[in-house]
């Protein structure tokens, strides 16, 4: 389903044999980010009425990699990623100005159609969100249905992504039961199921295990692991631990700006920025 092209091999082999000396590392660092971006946000606001929530963020996000998104609450993390596939604007009152370039066309260009855009960047909510009344198997296809997109053979589907969310195992007998019917974290990767069913480019996750027990948001932490491999994932969490294992960059927020994006690695250990050492030590946030 998803190929690995030259284009990324030639960034791959560049990116292992480019030097990095311990001086210019940071630097480095973030030359690499921004060579890499398969999104690319430029002075991006974001405004519910007259409130700014975003103000003038600009980073890139590397393809195929995991960025993770920190900070405290109430500092646009979720509106900042739902800007990046236009679900932003359907909230009455809520507007966007800036540039979000997705393989280099912004998205809020006025002939660009917002549902082919949710169709390639794809989205998963903070609580899982099941069709209540749809079997398992209707849930996984609901997407497709939605978009218009005709399956020539559901079955191989279904099974196909259920495998790639880490649920086949669980449900290849229960596939005609209500999606509801599953526990929290099956529920979860159902609806991870769902958006990977639109072959999505891009995959956002607002802070997928905030509802989950220690187990489960283990499972879904190494399910992003796996599906990072195949496709771009940008994740929203409080959870800097959680931040520090599932993620390649992680972009610090504060107060609607973007205060810090760097390598986690450089960040969580060398970070730039004091705003940045004071909350992942915990002394404010």
């Amino acid at each position: 389903m998803f190929q690995l092209g030259n284009t990324e091999m030639s960034r791959s082999v560049a990116k292992e044999n480019a030097p990095c000396s311990k001086g210019n590392m940071l630097h480095s660092a973030q030359e690499e980010m921004q060579a890499l971006g398969k999104m690319r946000v430029e002075k991006l606001q974001a405004w519910f009425g007259k409130t700014e929530i975003i103000k003038g963020v600009s980073l890139s996000v590397a393809e195929r990699k995991v960025t993770a998104i920190i900070g405290p609450s109430g500092c646009g993390k979720s509106t900042f990623i739902r800007c990046l596939n236009r679900m932003h604007e359907v909230v009455p009152k809520a507007y966007v100005a800036g540039k979000v370039f997705l393989d280099g066309v912004d998205i809020y260009e006025r002939q660009v159609d917002p549902v082919k855009i949710r169709s390639r960047v794809g989205m998963v909510f903070q609580r899982p969100n099941p069709f209540p009344r749809m079997s398992i198997q209707e849930n996984v296809l609901a997407g497709l249905k939605l978009n218009g997109v005709k399956v020539s053979h559901p079955d191989e589907l279904v099974e196909k992504v259920l495998e790639q969310a880490a649920l086949w195992s669980e449900v290849k007998d229960i596939l005609k039961r209500s999606g509801a019917s599953l526990s929290g974290g099956q529920q979860q990767r159902l609806c991870i199921a769902r958006a990977l069913a639109l072959e999505p480019e891009v995959l956002l996750m607002d802070e997928p295990c905030s509802a989950l027990d220690p187990i489960a948001t283990s499972r879904i932490e190494e399910l992003i692991h796996n599906i990072g491999k195949i496709c771009t994932i940008v994740i929203v969490t409080h959870n800097m631990q959680q931040a520090a294992r599932v993620s390649h960059s992680t972009a610090f927020f504060y107060m609607g700006e973007l205060i810090e994006f760097n390598d986690t690695d450089i960040l969580f250990t060398k970070p730039g920025k004091q705003q940045t050492e004071d909350y992942i030590t915990g002394r404010f946030g």
